[in-house]
């Protein structure tokens, strides 16, 4: 089953790219389909129809019902990687 996952950061292109580029290989690696949409924070509302994840760059301190939410910033420090692609994956395969 193809998972549906939102992306976003404040622009919608800079941080969000980055970390959609590491879900897309994350999933690639672990034969999950994907179907990524890269949006604003402030957009993720108009995408959340049938969202299995929602990983974020900038900082989100709200619930989006039972979509669970991830916080994307290890994509671009590089510190939390690895606990982060886990955390991913738990929650894609669930």
């Amino acid at each position: 089953m193809k998972r549906k996952i939102i992306v976003a950061c404040g622009g919608a292109v800079a941080t969000s790219t980055l970390a959609a580029e590491e879900i897309k290989e994350l999933c690639a690696a672990h034969n999950i389909e994907v179907d990524l949409v890269q949006c604003r924070v402030t957009e993720i509302e108009t995408y959340m129809d049938g969202a299995h994840l929602i990983c974020t760059t900038a900082r989100v301190d709200r619930k989006f019902g039972t979509i669970p939410l991830v916080h994307g910033m290890p994509f671009i420090s590089g510190v939390g990687m690895d606990a982060l692609r886990e955390q991913i994956l738990t929650l894609l395969q669930e």
